[in-house]
């Protein structure tokens, strides 16, 4: 019995404006490819083929396509030619803080996007340097075609790093780049590229935000997981390099590495120190979460201002009650998809596109916008789980006038 072309199929092929439009069709139902379902990865490939090859070539070609989307997806990306399934391996300090997963969303999203694995993640749930220089020395033996790391410090990263790139295996860092000292770098690596905040700036814009909220020179706080790391310290730094001679005595308080270490620390100076403090502040994403209900449990809500960084959703809770009044954004997503495109763009030209330095950027978010962060839930910001949805924008696109360029 004559079967027929599933009408969906049918008006596809009208649609795309096929010349051999009916050869086409003879195609799909010789290959029994009768449903719009069954039919969409064999019409894709019908496409592209000539308008003069004959039913027979096409059919094979097509029938192939049909039987074989998932490793002709993973094989190639856009127009861009097949590639090895090149694996990536990203390196990390705090593999299981809140704050890095939207960040495992972005590796993992670019990674499908290009037809790749997604990126092996690993190295230390403690901010250890030599757990983090086993894992990307794992990496190397396992000859990745790259590696994405954070620099806690301006040492143990140098060795690790120059072995990667002298076995060809380009590396990135991301989210922390080595230490600052007084506003100067020291790297500490010949890492092709960084992408991530601009740590040391976005401490002085901190310290610019205490000193409009704290608007007479006292004591004030600012918590810190793992003081001397070189993805927090250079915030401190920089908040310190505007408060302390403007008269304001800087205390920073050590929380450390676990999330479940933070919140009591708080509370500990909190407890002592409430009635001196005039303002409570933190500079990674654990210590701001819990910054609010530390506050609340001492009394302190309303009565100092206090702020952090990061987007954890108990941090945008905490805003959005007026426990804290601002949290500072630097695009985790960012920090796990551009790696991911820098290091499949590099592998794809030879070298030939150098992944350039990224500042991912700083955005203060507050009572008067945390709106949207807090009612919208996706894997970019963390909020929900993967897959990534469509967001629609509406409505006119609000930003100042740029100040600066690169």
């Amino acid at each position: 019995m004559k079967k027929k072309v599933d009408p969906k199929v049918d008006e596809a092929i009208e649609t795309l404006n096929m010349q051999d439009g009916p050869t086409r069709r003879r195609l799909l139902e010789g290959a029994g490819l009768f449903s719009a379902t069954a039919a969409a990865s064999a019409l894709i490939a019908a496409c592209t083929s000539s308008s003069t090859s004959s039913a027979t070539s096409t059919a094979t070609s097509a029938t192939s396509a049909a039987t074989s989307t998932t490793s002709a997806a993973a094989a190639v990306a856009g127009n861009f030619p097949s590639t090895p399934p090149w694996q990536f391996w990203f390196v990390n300090h705090v593999t299981t803080n809140l704050f890095f997963v939207p960040t495992q969303n972005g590796m993992a999203d670019a990674a499908k996007l290009l037809g790749l694995p997604t990126p092996k993640w690993g190295g230390s749930t403690t901010s250890s340097a030599t757990q983090m220089v086993s894992y990307l020395d794992s990496a190397i033996a396992a000859k990745a075609n790259g590696i994405a790391t954070t620099v806690i410090d301006a040492t143990s990263f140098t060795t690790p790093v120059s072995n990667a790139m002298n076995a060809g295996i380009p590396v990135i860092s991301y989210n922390a780049d080595g230490v600052v000292s007084k506003g100067v770098a020291n790297i500490g690596t010949n890492r092709l590229c960084y992408v991530g905040q601009a740590l040391y700036n976005s401490g002085v814009a901190m310290g610019n935000r205490i000193k409009s909220l704290v608007t007479t020179p006292g004591e004030v706080a600012i918590f810190i997981a793992t003081p001397g790391t070189g993805n927090i310290q250079p915030r401190y730094d920089g908040a310190a390099s505007v408060l302390t001679p403007a008269g304001y005595t800087v205390k920073e308080i050590a929380t450390g590495a676990l999330t479940s270490q933070e919140e009591a620390a708080e509370k500990a100076f909190l407890t002592g120190a409430k009635s001196t403090l005039k303002g409570a502040f933190a500079v990674d994403a654990g210590s701001t979460e819990l910054l609010g209900p530390s506050l609340a449990s001492v009394g302190l809500v309303g009565k100092i201002p206090a702020g952090g960084f990061d987007l954890t959703p108990g941090t945008l809770t905490a805003i959005n009650t007026g426990q804290i009044d601002f949290t500072i954004d630097q695009e985790p997503y960012l920090q796990g998809f551009l790696p991911t495109l820098y290091l499949y763009l590099f592998n794809l030209t030879g070298g030939l596109v150098s992944p350039p330095n990224t500042d991912t950027g700083l955005t203060f978010v507050t009572k008067s916008n945390v709106g949207p962060y807090l009612n919208t839930k996706t894997s970019y910001e963390g909020s929900a789980p993967p897959p990534p949805t469509l967001v629609p924008w509406s409505g006119p696109i609000q930003n100042p006038i740029a100040t600066s360029s690169t």
